[in-house]
């Protein structure tokens, strides 16, 4: 069965983005983003908030026509086009192609998606990722510390409501200081 993944940045402070959405301050390098599309290349699928889906379609569908762009980030542009992706919303009716939009986390609906063969599921996003926890959907975090203190903003786990013991897979701090954590949620 399939794996729902959490894999999202955060400042050493606990935020995913600043109060007026800045994420300028993730320090992705060529390193990391080696890492990132080894990773990526397994999974089956996109699971995105609208917000961050959106962020995503306004640069990845071109990004690799970009002369100056690296050889990882014009490798991820082909993984991200080629992957199907899921949007979660409630206003969005389509989001372009291989993107099933959907409107509620229905936790039988993710059960179904999970036992259907392929690779795990790359969940990205603060609102969505409170909503997949409130419900027990996500099986690994992988979560990606940067180096900066950026004293206010948005947090990523924003579900007090939640309680979740975790059991660390693995550790990796990579050369501009990111450290990737991998927790399994099947506890401890």
């Amino acid at each position: 069965m399939r794996k729902i993944v959490l894999m999202m940045s955060v400042s050493l402070d606990g935020f995913f983005e600043t109060r007026d959405r800045d994420i300028s301050w993730h320090r992705v390098d060529d390193e990391l983003l080696r890492h990132l599309n080894e990773q990526f290349r397994t999974m089956g699928a996109f699971m995105f908030g609208r917000v961050t889906h959106e962020l995503m379609t306004a640069y990845w569908p071109t990004a690799d026509q970009d002369p100056d762009i690296s050889a990882e980030a014009v490798e991820f542009a082909g993984i991200w086009r080629e992957m199907p992706k899921f949007v979660f919303s409630r206003t969005l009716t389509w989001a372009g192609r291989d993107t099933a939009v959907i409107h509620d986390v229905v936790p039988a609906q993710i059960a179904e998606l999970k036992a259907q063969p392929g690779g795990d599921i790359a969940l990205s996003g603060a609102n969505l990722a409170a909503t997949f926890m409130r419900h027990g959907l996500i099986d690994e975090f992988r979560i990606l510390v940067h180096p900066v203190v950026l004293g206010q903003g948005r947090p990523l786990f924003e579900a007090p409501d939640v309680r979740m013991d975790l059991r660390l897979k693995g550790a990796r701090t990579f050369g501009n200081g990111v450290v990737l954590l991998h927790y399994s949620s099947d506890g401890v």
